[in-house]
């Protein structure tokens, strides 16, 4: 029986899921839980080395068949160095992003057949699967928005898409939602991140008292 928590974010770009992530985890580990806060692709050397082809390297096209191998074989990775050790010794493992990404952003927005790129995920995970997943929903315009106060900044493969990329993912990710309510909860990203945050907490809280009463890790004060 795992004895820890798994939580994953997912969102469009601009959607403040990241930043999310890292409050979660300073407000769980300032109450004393012992977190491992990590993010897709990344969270181990190899993943972080095909996270740079992925994402940065634009001079290298990949083709959508590509991506679900590359971003899968990191996840692998990510699952058997970080995410089950953690997992196994009672510590709430949050990641900015897991296998959602790969089954919008290469699935449904690119095009793939979702039962192969669900057959890739499903042999590189290996039934690791995140309790809960929080999905940040923003309107494109408004995560368009958004990016335009960041105009110097150098924007990534994906995050350079189209308008239409943007809202093919925004879809893909509402459908997951639907057919897996018990495990995402669509959260109102156009809100200030606090109250965003608040919304999280509440929902998490159970989860969180469930892992102790499991035997999970907390970490003292002091």
């Amino acid at each position: 029986m795992t004895r820890g928590l798994f939580v994953s974010f997912e969102g469009g770009e601009a959607s403040g899921k990241s930043v999310q992530a890292k409050m979660l985890a300073d407000a769980l580990e300032r109450d004393g839980h012992d977190i491992v806060l990590t993010r897709e692709p990344g969270g181990t050397p190899l993943a972080e080395r095909v996270r740079e082809i992925l994402l940065h390297a634009k001079e290298v096209p990949l083709s959508s068949e590509a991506q679900v191998l590359l971003f899968s074989a990191a996840r692998a990775e990510h699952v058997r160095e970080v995410i089950r050790p953690a997992l196994s010794a009672g510590k709430v493992v949050i990641t900015d992003r897991f296998f959602d990404s790969t089954a919008v952003y290469q699935g449904a927005a690119q095009g793939l057949d979702p039962a192969q790129v669900a057959a890739v995920t499903s042999f590189a995970v290996g039934g690791t699967r995140p309790r809960r997943t929080y999905l940040l929903d923003l309107p494109v315009e408004r995560a368009f928005a958004r990016r335009s106060g960041e105009a110097s900044r150098q924007w990534d493969r994906f995050e350079a898409g189209e308008r239409e990329f943007h809202e093919r993912l925004r879809d893909a990710y509402l459908r997951l939602a639907a057919a897996e309510p018990d495990r995402i909860l669509i959260v109102d990203g156009d809100r200030t991140p606090d109250a965003i945050a608040q919304e999280i907490r509440r929902d998490v809280d159970p989860l969180v008292q469930a892992v102790r009463l499991r035997g999970g890790r907390t970490i003292p004060p002091g």
